[in-house]
């Protein structure tokens, strides 16, 4: 089974894949807490619906910015 989007598509919307793994692990779980979807899906699987959700801009993340110490 392909996974789509592709995992070369889906890090094209991100800057690491660990924030695509984090991304679409918090949105998943949202997901399986009653959360509304965002997208139309063939597939009823959280993670499938949270990657779609990311490929299709729906989903994104705001790196906080850094903070020097001095």
């Amino acid at each position: 089974m392909l996974l789509y989007p592709a995992v070369d598509e889906l890090k094209e919307k991100v800057d690491s894949k660990y924030t695509l793994c984090i991304m679409a692990a918090k949105r998943a779980r949202d997901l399986t807490d009653g959360k509304p979807q965002l997208t139309i899906a063939e597939n009823d699987n959280p993670l499938s619906i949270a990657t779609k959700e990311i490929y299709e801009s729906y989903i994104s993340y705001k790196r906080p910015d850094a903070t020097v110490i001095e």
